[in-house]
């Protein structure tokens, strides 16, 4: 121990400037992975809440009812899921900071065959048929901006998106219904 007063080593000195400057970076890089987390958060809002919002005739008590079970099960199912994959794509975010990106996160998900065949079918699912099948099934069904549900993948979950995109389809075939109820009887 060092009398009050003495100035310490310079090699003492070197040291503690070398763990200051590693702490100091890995708190910038903690800083802008919070961040980064957090862009994607609100883009995951944005997207959600514009699903609601230009589906808005959907949500109409008065033509299309109250929440079913099969549609509340596909929103609790959704918040599940997004409060799952938040949970794990925050630790990988903290984990691989500054290379916590989309293309690394693809990359680590084929590490054993047992992964990498659980990662072909999610990477193809999330990729190509969700576009496919939200797209096409949900112009057909007269649902307003499908597309978006695959945004929303980018920015969620994949499972969110697909409980949100099921729990959508079934007010949209109550609307449907109603609809043509309302056509029937004028």
């Amino acid at each position: 121990m060092r009398p009050f007063g003495i100035e310490p080593e310079p090699r003492d000195r070197i040291i503690r400037m070398t763990r200051l400057c590693h702490t100091t970076a890995i708190a910038d890089n903690l800083r802008a992975v919070t961040k980064q987390l957090f862009v994607y958060g609100i883009l995951g809002v944005i997207t959600s809440a514009a699903a609601f919002t230009v589906n808005h005739r959907l949500f109409d008590r008065a033509k299309v009812g109250s929440v079913t079970v099969l549609e509340g099960a596909c929103y609790a199912i959704g918040i599940t899921s997004l409060v799952l994959g938040w949970y794990f794509n925050v630790r990988y975010v903290h984990q691989y900071g500054g290379h916590a990106t989309y293309l690394n996160y693809t990359k680590t998900l084929f590490n054993s065959w047992a992964s990498d065949s659980a990662a072909q079918d999610y990477v193809i699912v999330n990729v190509l048929l969700l576009p496919l099948w939200s797209i096409v099934d949900g112009r057909r069904r007269g649902m307003r901006a499908p597309w978006m549900f695959v945004v929303m993948s980018l920015f969620t979950s994949l499972a969110f998106s697909v409980a949100m995109y099921l729990a959508f389809v079934e007010r949209q075939n109550r609307h449907n219904r109603a609809a043509l109820a309302a056509s029937n009887t004028a």
